[in-house]
């Protein structure tokens, strides 16, 4: 499992949910490729996992720790490894356990780096000493059983690859069979150890609301980084993934790049430290800050699952690797998860004030240009006028919807689309029939204020009753209503995280039991309404990350839509995540937020790089708008396989203030690539970059057919594949704010 799950009589169940979905979804995808291989030596303690074009090795040191001996490139067979030794000690201030490269380890006996794992036991003693116990290679899953040097603490490591694209997917279950309770204080998933060096660059991702997905960049020195959410879900100021190479060693297709991703969608730490040796370390888990978790005797404790993966190919191969898992290994669904469809959404349109009249017309717009899903946003529901209240209250208004949501329904499907709808679970407006009836299910500190966010407070999804109350009343919406998708927002951070229901020394569990039963919550629905599909919205990217899209079918980047603005918001989400999840919608010009006007053109072509989708007010529409996003929405659909589940490139990154931004996709057969280009502004006469292709077949041809603006004269309509990427074509893109795209075709 990829949550962090505790296993004790009241959470059976939601376990055997999750097991499920599971075995219902997974399937061996390295079965259907060459499969990842891990073998175990043992005269000399050493487990060697090949996947792909890499090779993972650890082994069992004469302390009985488990310590990483190599992480990189591909090996010969023929490659043997000698037992594993702890490094010597450096001095009396650097002990053995703390330089040498551990694979997990506890903390306690000179331990100064960041532990695996911390326990507190009931007698305050807080050593732990994990000793290697046991084996079990199971095809592409690796298990290991380590225990303590004394105590009944059982810890087991599971390491599965994927033999597609060479990705581990780490994990470690803690087991209490001590007799009597204990304190977890800090749980990682593992710990990732890179070759020892001096020349690393760290990658990763910071935002805020409206700007999320900035790429960082930072050199790796003594000491160490810390990635982090404090804020209970996955937060925009960091967000969970990582990748690092070697500074002027390669660029966006060339060098090495050790990249990873935390599956956790609660408060999260992933650390990078160099320690004296100059040894670089990348533990990822829950956060520690202000955790603790009281597990009981005969109770598990597992991790989240942490990704880590090698490309030789830089961080644009890094990218595809990690679209190319995400589609095939984690999404509901895979290997072959729905195609997105073209959405359109009323909430631009409507804001709160939605009605059935209103929303019909807006549906018979969205049908005339090719939409196939219609989904009503925000204020259907409660007394829900603005956003001061009704959230909480899930049933239909009957002023705005009279007779339900059935004739609207009804309306949506007669134009030959499906219907979706919005929906925030987790929150409540003071001002609600829940909040009067209940004030005891937020999170909060008795006698202390309940800090208000967006007029918001944040339901305990940890209290049983709180969780019964969201599940019951989404099962009852779907049940009730022909939906196809819920748009499931979340638009707020935690405040006072009290559980006062909850014993004082357990009420810390809020941070582990709120995110599985989220969870369990969206396990139970897929299986008992198994077409519905879910996108995961948290006031824009918030909650973004490889746990929730093991549930979730698409995820929102941004709420913020301007085209250009979304150039650079795209670039750095397909960092990590794949363009197929990453719902784009075209929206009105000028935006609320730059008040930047760009043509429709431009805007569709900016949103057709992911999940293509129509927010804009059609109302307001001329006739040759909608005639042209017919014409935009029917060449999206002949390239949409390409573009969502295709090899993406990057020839000008939106980065550096690059007044040019141009992505390549090839599909996986070859048969296709989509090229769109961009241009913020001319300058001095100076032409568009000439554009070179790449991942094309050297000796295949391919024809050249415009969807959107036109390339130098002379271009040839047909040429092979190794003159597009050698030779490459000019663009005519003069002005500002200038799109242009096209696809080739191989035609033999």
């Amino acid at each position: 499992m990829q949550c962090c799950t505790v296993i004790s009589a009241l959470h059976l169940r939601i376990a055997a949910l999750v097991l499920a979905l599971s075995s219902c979804f997974t399937v061996n995808v390295s079965a259907q490729t060459s499969p990842a291989t891990i073998q175990f030596d043992s005269t000399t303690g050493v487990f060697r996992i090949d996947a792909a074009d890499s090779t993972y090795v650890f082994g069992i040191n004469e302390v009985q720790g488990l310590q990483n001996l190599y992480w990189g490139g591909h090996l010969a067979a023929s490659d043997h490894f000698a037992a594993a030794h702890s490094m010597p000690e450096l001095s009396s201030f650097e002990l053995p356990i703390t330089v040498t490269p551990q694979e997990y380890v506890g903390w306690g006996g000179g331990l100064y780096v960041d532990p695996d794992l911390k326990i507190t036991f009931p007698d305050g003693n807080r050593d732990l000493a994990l000793k290697y116990v046991s084996n079990r290679i199971d095809g592409d899953t690796l298990s290991i059983v380590m225990k303590d040097i004394s105590r009944d603490v059982y810890v087991t490591l599971n390491y599965q690859a994927d033999g597609e694209t060479g990705i581990l997917r780490h994990s470690a279950t803690i087991e209490n069979r001590t007799g009597v309770p204990f304190t977890v204080e800090q749980i990682a998933a593992g710990t990732w150890n890179l070759p020892r060096g001096t020349d690393y660059r760290l990658r990763y991702l910071t935002g805020r609301w409206a700007g999320e997905w900035n790429v960082q960049e930072r050199h790796i020195e003594p000491g160490k980084t810390v990635l982090e959410s404090r804020r209970g879900t996955t937060g925009a100021q960091n967000n969970p993934w990582f990748a690092i190479d070697r500074e002027g060693a390669g660029d966006q297709d060339q060098g090495e790049v050790w990249f990873g991703a935390l599956g956790w969608s609660g408060s999260w730490q992933i650390s990078v430290e160099q320690d004296q040796l100059q040894q670089v370390r990348v533990t990822g888990g829950p956060n520690a800050f202000d955790f603790a978790y009281l597990l009981k005797p005969h109770e598990k404790l597992t991790t989240p699952d942490f990704y880590g993966g090698y490309s030789s190919h830089g961080i644009g191969g890094a990218s595809r690797l990690m679209h190319r898992y995400e589609i095939d290994s984690v999404l509901p669904r895979h290997p072959k998860p729905k195609l997105r469809p073209v959405v359109y959404n009323s909430w631009e349109a409507t804001g709160f004030d939605v009605n059935e009249a209103g929303q019909m017309a807006l549906a018979e717009k969205a049908a005339s240009i090719g939409v196939e899903r219609f989904v009503m946003d925000d204020g259907w529901f409660g007394e829900r006028r603005n956003d001061h209240s009704g959230l909480g209250d899930w049933y239909v208004n009957q002023q705005k919807f009279p007779h339900g949501l059935k004739p609207l329904i009804d309306k949506v499907h007669s134009l030959g689309m499906d219907f979706g709808l919005w929906v925030e679970p987790e929150m409540v407006n003071p001002n609600s029939d829940l909040y009067h009836k209940h004030p005891d299910w937020v999170l909060n500190f008795p006698g202390r204020p309940r800090t208000e966010g967006r007029n918001q407070l944040v339901l305990n999804l940890a209290r049983p009753d709180v969780r019964a109350y969201v599940y019951g009343f989404l099962d009852n919406l779907l049940t009730e209503n022909n939906i196809a998708f819920l748009k499931w927002d979340y638009n707020r951070n935690w405040s006072e995280p009290g559980w006062p229901a909850a014993a004082p020394d357990s009420e810390k569990n809020v941070y582990v039991d709120f995110t599985n039963n989220f969870y369990s919550i969206l396990v139970e629905l897929r299986q008992k309404h198994p077409n519905v599909e879910i996108e995961s919205c948290s006031g824009g990217g918030s909650r973004v990350d490889l746990g929730v899209m093991r549930y979730t079918d698409e995820v929102w980047p941004s709420d913020n839509t301007d085209a250009y603005d979304r150039l650079f918001i795209q670039n750095g989400f397909t960092y990590a995540y794949s363009p197929g999840v990453m719902a784009a919608w075209v929206t009105d010009s000028p935006t609320w937020v730059n008040s930047r006007s760009l043509s429709l053109e431009y805007r569709f072509l900016s949103s057709m790089q992911g999940a293509l989708g129509v927010g804009a007010n059609l109302n307001k529409w001329t006739r040759e708008d909608l005639d042209q996003a017919r014409t935009m929405v029917a060449a999206y659909k002949s390239i949409r396989e390409t573009v969502q589940r295709g090899s993406l490139y990057r020839l000008i990154a939106p980065e550096n203030n690059s007044e040019q931004s141009v992505t390549e996709t090839v599909s996986r057969d070859g048969k296709q690539a989509v090229t769109f280009a961009f241009l913020h502004s001319s300058r001095e006469l100076y032409p568009f970059p000439l554009v070179q292709l790449r991942g094309l077949e050297e000796n295949a041809t391919y024809t050249l057919s415009m969807i959107a603006g036109n390339v130098d004269d002379g271009t040839p309509v047909t040429a092979s594949g190794s003159y597009w990427m050698h030779h490459g074509l000019g663009l005519k893109l003069r002005g500002d704010f200038q799109a242009l795209a096209f696809t080739l075709t191989q035609t033999k």
